[in-house]
């Protein structure tokens, strides 16, 4: 039986059991849609097959299966109702169709190297009475062939807005595009244009770009189901003026005081790096004495006469940035001298004088008065402990003249017995006579 007479036969058995269905298919040829069918079938309905979905130049795989065999016949049609395979047969000259599987469940079929034109509808037939027909839909996903980005400047200058485009060319369906920054998701503007088949998208990039932007990579990435991890990247390039910094390398963060030696030293950074590199002092003259060489300054002998502010000038073909240093010449080592900062402008790096010999002085202060204290307070506290030992001394021996004066005297009857017999009386004078023989 050829395939328009079941397709005829099949369309009497629906209309027998008034059911409706339509045979205009692709360019007119007839086509049972599957939910038709299903709804002719009801429930009975034994032909099965997927969708598939497949990479332009991949292999894609057509099954037709039969849940409730009987033995009948399968075969397998293109979009064109071309008969691909009847039952292990291939009466279609196309090599590209290989059979993977025959049985009496199953008619499997590859196609290798999928192009556009093979996309479309595929019928599976199965020869029974009725006969069933079922269709399994290809669809064919083309990656974009080209992902480039262009850019405005190939250099910019710090603070500029440059613009960015990415383009992704002959893709289906139309890709997603995605900016990046290091690793920071940006938004850009797409547009879609559409040629036959194929879809183009370009996305837009708006980008102000700093110092902090030289050398990052700006990313573009597609979002494409035929394609994974598909992106491109540009380096930026970003000039800017010089960043500058004044550093003192003697004292090693100490005072200037007078009579000692003082160096700075000036460094600069920039893209393109700084050439111009000078020192000057800021509403006054320099001093004679002090020696500039290159990025140093040194004064061997400071006076307070150069007290000011000293600022190094750097350059390059983007801008001009300075730093300042101010100085203040304290006395020598015999005072506390003030809280001392320095001052910065413009792109400068603040420096800051660590007055640490006026701790060190605070210090040493603080412990000499701990100690004059604590010997002071030694001397009095023994001096109080001679005085308590001295007085409890003559105290004693006061009291025991005393006594000794006054023993015997305790039972006379008046004063003068009392006189006659305290000890050294004369009666007592009388009784110590010694007698020689």
């Amino acid at each position: 039986m050829d395939p328009l007479s079941a397709i005829l036969r099949f369309h009497s058995w629906c209309r027998g059991r008034g059911k409706a269905w339509s045979l205009s298919g692709q360019d007119g040829s007839p086509a049972i849609p599957a939910a038709r069918c299903a709804a002719c079938y009801g429930d009975g309905q034994n032909l099965v097959t997927e969708d598939v979905t497949v990479v332009e130049g991949d292999v894609a795989t057509i099954s037709c299966r039969v849940k409730n065999s009987d033995d009948s016949v399968i075969q397998l049609l293109n979009p064109n109702r071309q008969t691909i395979y009847f039952r292990d047969f291939r009466p279609l000259k196309d090599s590209r169709f290989q059979l993977v599987n025959f049985s009496n469940s199953e008619l499997r079929v590859s196609l290798t190297n999928v192009s556009i034109s093979d996309e479309g509808r595929y019928f599976c037939q199965l020869y029974t009475d009725p006969p069933q027909e079922i269709y399994t839909t290809i669809t064919v996903l083309v990656p974009p062939r080209n992902l480039v980005i262009d850019i405005e400047k190939e250099t910019a200058v710090e603070g500029e807005e440059i613009e960015l485009n990415c383009t992704a060319m002959a893709s289906r369906p139309a890709t997603t595009i995605r900016w990046f920054k290091g690793n920071k998701e940006l938004t850009g503007k797409s547009e879609v244009e559409r040629w036959s088949d194929m879809y183009t998208v370009t996305s837009q990039l708006l980008l102000k770009v700093g110092r902090e932007d030289d050398g990052v990579p700006v990313i573009c990435l597609v979002d494409h189901p035929a394609v994974k991890d598909l992106q491109t990247q540009r380096y930026l390039e970003v000039m800017y003026k010089p960043q500058v910094r004044v550093s003192q390398n003697y004292p090693l963060q100490g005072l200037t005081r007078e009579g000692e030696p003082l160096e700075l030293t000036c460094t600069a950074f920039g893209k393109p790096q700084p050439t111009d590199m000078r020192w000057l002092r800021v509403d006054d003259e320099m001093p004679q004495h002090v020696v500039v060489s290159g990025s140093n300054l040194l004064i061997s002998n400071l006076n307070k006469t150069d007290n000011g502010t000293y600022r190094c000038e750097a350059s390059n073909a983007v801008g001009k940035s300075h730093a300042d240093y101010m100085l203040f010449v304290y006395d020598p080592p015999t005072t506390i001298p003030p809280p001392t900062t320095t001052t910065t402008t413009t792109t400068t790096i603040p420096t800051t004088i660590t007055d640490s010999r006026a701790g060190e002085e605070g210090a040493i202060r603080s412990v000499d008065h701990a100690v004059v204290g604590g010997v002071v307070a030694v001397v009095v506290f023994a001096m109080l402990c001679l005085l308590i030992i001295l007085g409890r001394y003559f105290a004693r021996h006061k009291g025991t003249y005393f006594t000794h004066e006054a023993k015997g005297a305790d039972d006379a009857a008046d004063a003068d017995t009392a006189i006659i017999n305290a000890e050294g009386g004369q009666n007592n004078s009388e009784e110590k006579k010694e007698y020689f023989i």
